[in-house]
């Protein structure tokens, strides 16, 4: 294949075939590399523009019913940090909420393992309760729930709902998730977007046993489903888990992703996740530099917030996130970004 062809299509069109996809990921070169991340940003700014958009993150309870193999919040590890398991209270949750809306902050994410004392009912109370006080677009990220769960949820007000879909691979996706099944991630994502949510999906790099022609799969499945939103990191073992002694997923793949779904996908959300800010400190601009243009700085009180463990040596966490933002906005400013004022809402809407 040539590259400046598939590069100049990417910038025109981004209608690229699974073999090109697989071409493109297959790049080593830095050069061939810097080439791809840079179409990647012009896209950027072409259909999203340079503004970057801040959600709020409110990680409420680290207690999960899933045995995922590669999560550290999974429900077999006791030896969880500080063996310490929590729910933030309700009034609690909302009132985290209330103090991000203050900062001036437009979106809060509200993100759980799937902790089944959180019915849909209780969460729809935090939403009311939430909106009742804030102006503030809610995203949720509470698990696989049922589709009237998921209805009960959009009726209290919440506004988007993000379910990474971690691997489009069905094999792959039943060995990391014992017990659970991909036809059903997905049939949860055909449910939140039949019921008018903003829908988020996403995938990790670097899985054990995944190739990239799995890779290849998932830029495929998020443009296919349209996704509002893509979150996109690199696979972190943790050493609480079936995975603890395996390999980190990359930078150089995980940019390539990312730019790979900015180039097919154009205008979702995607944000520069705080764990390819862990893997190298340099990875939230460079993730900026390749498509992204959301970061999601962690308001979780600091009491709570080393136990949110799915990973370990999480950047970030125990700094005041005002601050990080604001120690971050001078290196925004040299690549030529700049913090959103608006809502952040979905650039798919009509």
């Amino acid at each position: 294949m040539n590259l400046d062809a598939l590069l100049k299509k990417s910038l025109i069109a981004g209608d690229l075939s699974f073999d090109e996809i697989v071409y493109l990921l297959s790049l080593t070169s830095p050069d061939d590399i810097k080439q791809l991340t840079e179409i990647a940003d012009m896209v950027r700014h072409n259909f999203v523009g340079d503004g970057i958009h801040i959600r709020g993150l409110v990680e409420f309870s680290n207690i999960c019913a899933r045995s995922c193999v590669y999560c550290g919040i999974r429900c077999e590890n006791s030896n969880i940090h500080r063996f310490h398991r929590y729910r933030m209270p309700i009034n609690e949750i909302i009132e985290t909420a209330e103090k991000i809306a203050d900062e001036g902050v437009k979106t809060v994410v509200l993100q759980s393992g799937e902790d089944p004392w959180y019915t849909s009912e209780k969460i729809a109370q935090i939403v009311y309760g939430i909106k009742a006080n804030t102006h503030c677009a809610i995203t949720l990220s509470v698990g696989e729930r049922t589709y009237d769960e998921y209805k009960v949820m959009k009726e209290a007000g919440a506004d988007r709902y993000l379910l990474r879909h971690e691997t489009a691979n069905p094999d792959l996706y039943k060995r990391l998730h014992p017990g659970m099944e991909f036809a059903s991630r997905k049939k949860c994502l055909e449910d939140l977007k039949e019921l008018g949510y903003q829908v988020g999906a996403g995938c990790m790099v670097g899985l054990p046993g995944q190739t990239i022609e799995d890779m290849a799969k998932d830029v495929l499945f998020v443009r296919d489903i349209d996704a509002d939103m893509v979150g996109v990191g690199p696979f972190i073992p943790h050493p609480n888990t079936p995975l603890g002694n395996e390999s980190c997923g990359t930078m150089e793949m995980t940019l390539k992703m990312l730019a790979l779904i900015r180039i097919t996908t154009r205008n979702s959300h995607l944000p520069a996740t705080t764990a390819i800010g862990t893997i190298n400190a340099d990875g939230r601009i460079k993730a900026l530099r390749a498509g992204a243009n959301v970061l999601m700085p962690n308001y979780t009180p600091l009491k709570y917030r080393d136990d949110y463990e799915i990973y370990p040596n999480k950047k970030f966490i125990t700094k005041d996130p005002e601050q990080v933002d604001k120690d971050f906005e001078v290196q925004l400013k040299a690549i030529g970004r700049k913090i959103a004022v608006d809502y952040g809402h979905s650039y798919k809407l009509p």
